[in-house]
C-alpha cells in the first residue's frame, strides 16, 4: 500500500490551501446529476400541499411518491420490487412495492439531510434480511459521494445492526455486499493529498482514492482493505480535474461503484471514471484483470464497449453483466443498456451476448442497476431516469414502471421477501353516506389477503363485521349505520387472523 501521510477528512474537504468547502447535499441531487460543472447545492424538502391524507390510516404517508406501472405485469417472476425514492419533498426511504405499483412497506429515514440508498435483499446468518445505506451526500462535479452506515433489518424490520467503516472515515453509498462469511464489502472514498500536476492539477492537490473495506459485521473489524490509488494510475482516468476555485477540492480520477465475488472468490468491482471493470486478487490486492477502459486486457469489439457504467457483476452461466450508462460527463450512446458480455481469459476477448434497452430507449447519465433474476430473466433500474423494468429471458418487456418524474432511485431490485411486522395494523374512520369508511393498512405485512371490520357498541364487544380482499397498502370497507366502536383484523389466505387493530371510536 502507499504510504501517504495522513490527513483528516474535515481538512480534505475543506480544501487542502484552496479554502473551497465541499457542501453536503441535503436533497438527493447531488447524486442525480451527472455532467461536468452541474451545481451540488442543496435542495430544500418541498412542504406537503394541504389535504386530504393519502392514507387515511397513515397519515404520516402524505407525500409518499405514487408510482406508475406502464406495461402492468404479464408472467414476472415472484417477489417485490425494491425502491430508494428521492426528490424535494423531504420523504426518502426504503420503499417496497408490489407489481401492480402498491405500496408495501416504507420507513422514512432520519432528518435532517438523511437519504436512503441500495435498498435490498440479502442472506445474513443464513436468514434473509434487508440493507440499505443511510447518510448524507456530496460530491464534486456532480458525482456523488457518500457519508453513511449501512442498516440491516430482520423479518420484522427491526434493525440487527449497523455496519460502519473502520478507523475514522464513513462508508461511501455505492454497494454493500454481504459474503458468504458474514462480512461485508463496500467502498469508502478517502480523500488523501496527492500531486496532481502530472495532469495539469495543483502539485498540493487532493485526490479521492477508492477504498475497498471486509469488515466483520459481528465484530466491526477489519478483515481486508484494499486502495485503487496502489493499482490503478490516473491516466486511466476519463473524468476532468476540478477548475478554478474548486481546483483543490478532491479529484474524483476513480469513482467506484460496485464490489461483489466471483465464483473463485476474487473481487469484481466497477469504476465509472475509468470505464473499466476490475478483477482483485482477494489475497494479493493485484489486478488480475481490467475489462474495458484504456488499458483493456481484453479486445471489445464496438457493440460490447461500455462507459460511465455501474453494477457489475457475474451472472450464473458465468458470462458477466453491468448497467451501461453510455453517459456521464460526456455522452458515449444514445441511449443506456443492460450489457452481458462473455469473457475468455485465455484468448483476452469480450463477446457480445445480449444487451436489454427500455422501450423508450432512456439515456441515465448516473446511477442504475442491472440483475439477473432467479427464472433467467433480468430486473434494471434505470437510476436518475426514475424507471424500472423486468425483462424475460429472450429480453421481451414483461414489466415496467416508474417513480414521479422528480424522483429518482440509484438502483431497483426485485426480490422474494416475507415481512412480518410487530405493530398493530393501523386503522382510520370516516363517516359518510350514512355509514363508516373503515380504512386499514399495516405497513410492511405480506400475508396480508383480506381485512375484517368489527363494529359495536363497547370496544370489548364488537361482533358485527363486514370482509373484503386486501386492495393495496390500504383497503376500505364501509359498515352501514354508526357504531360506537370499530376494530380491524388482518387474515391470511385461510382466513387465520394475523394481527388486530385497536378499537377506535366513531366519531360524528
Amino acid at each position: 500500500m502507499t504510504d501517504t501521510p495522513k490527513t483528516s477528512r474535515r481538512n480534505l474537504l475543506l480544501g487542502v490551501g484552496g479554502g473551497v468547502a465541499l457542501a453536503a447535499v441535503a436533497g438527493g441531487a447531488g447524486y442525480a446529476i451527472g455532467h461536468s460543472g452541474d451545481s451540488t447545492t442543496a435542495t430544500p424538502p418541498v412542504e406537503p400541499v394541504a389535504g386530504p391524507p393519502k392514507y387515511r390510516s397513515r397519515p404520516d404517508l402524505r407525500t409518499l411518491p405514487d408510482v406508475t406501472i406502464t406495461v402492468p405485469a404479464n408472467a414476472t417472476a415472484p417477489g417485490y420490487i425494491f425502491l430508494t425514492p428521492a426528490s424535494g419533498a423531504g420523504l426518502w426511504g426504503p420503499l417496497i412495492i408490489d407489481d401492480k405499483g402498491s405500496p408495501v412497506w416504507f420507513r422514512k429515514v432520519p432528518d435532517p439531510a438523511t437519504v436512503a440508498i441500495d435498498f435490498k435483499v440479502q442472506q445474513y446468518r443464513n436468514k434473509p434480511v434487508l440493507t440499505w445505506w443511510e447518510g448524507t451526500i456530496g460530491g464534486t462535479g456532480g458525482q456523488g459521494v457518500g457519508q453513511g452506515e449501512f442498516v440491516i433489518a430482520d423479518e420484522n424490520y427491526r434493525e440487527i445492526t449497523r455496519v460502519r467503516a473502520a478507523g475514522t472515515e464513513q462508508a461511501d453509498q455505492h454497494d454493500f455486499v454481504i459474503t458468504p462469511r458474514d462480512t461485508a464489502l463496500f467502498w469508502i472514498y478517502d480523500p488523501v493529498p496527492m500531486d496532481l500536476s502530472a495532469k495539469g492539477g495543483p502539485a498540493d492537490g487532493v485526490l479521492h482514492d477508492g477504498v475497498i473495506q471486509e469488515i466483520d459485521i459481528a465484530t466491526g473489524k477489519r478483515v481486508f482493505e484494499w486502495r485503487a490509488r496502489d493499482h490503478v494510475t490516473l491516466d486511466e482516468s476519463n473524468a476532468p480535474l476540478p477548475q478554478g476555485d474548486s481546483a483543490h477540492l478532491p479529484y474524483d480520477y476513480f469513482h467506484p461503484n460496485s464490489v461483489g465475488l466471483d465464483a473463485d472468490g476474487h473481487l469484481i468491482i466497477s469504476s465509472r471514471h475509468t470505464w473499466t471493470c476490475y478483477k482483485i486478487n482477494k489475497k494479493t490486492g493485484e489486478v488480475i484483470w481490467r475489462l474495458g477502459g484504456r488499458k483493456s486486457d481484453f479486445a471489445l469489439a464496438d457493440q460490447a464497449k461500455f462507459s460511465w457504467q455501474h453494477d457489475f457483476r457475474r451472472r450464473r452461466d458465468g458470462s458477466y453483466s453491468m448497467f451501461d450508462n453510455g453517459a456521464g460527463v460526456t455522452k458515449e450512446r444514445d441511449y443506456s443498456r443492460g450489457l452481458v458480455l462473455k469473457l475468455d481469459e485465455q484468448k483476452k476477448t469480450a463477446t457480445f451476448v445480449r444487451e436489454f434497452v427500455h422501450p423508450d430507449r432512456l439515456s441515465a447519465p448516473t446511477q442504475g442497476s442491472f440483475r439477473e433474476l432467479a427464472d433467467g430473466g433480468s430486473f434494471i433500474g434505470w437510476g436518475q431516469m426514475p424507471h424500472f423494468t423486468e425483462f424475460a429471458a429472450d429480453g421481451k418487456v414483461r414489466l415496467s414502471g416508474h417513480l414521479p418524474k422528480d424522483n429518482q432511485s440509484y438502483r431497483a431490485y426485485k426480490a422474494e421477501w416475507s415481512g412480518a411486522p410487530l405493530d398493530q395494523p393501523a386503522l382510520g374512520l370516516s363517516v359518510e353516506n350514512g355509514g363508516v369508511t373503515v380504512s386499514v393498512s399495516w405497513n410492511g405485512n405480506t400475508r396480508v389477503a383480506k381485512w375484517r371490520a368489527r363494529s359495536g357498541s363497547q370496544p370489548r364487544t364488537l361482533t358485527a363485521a363486514v370482509e373484503g380482499p386486501r386492495t393495496g397498502f390500504e383497503t376500505r370497507l364501509t359498515i352501514p349505520g354508526t357504531p360506537e366502536y370499530v376494530v380491524a383484523d388482518a387474515l391470511d389466505a385461510a382466513g387465520k387472523v394475523l394481527g388486530t387493530s385497536s378499537a377506535i371510536p366513531v366519531r360524528v
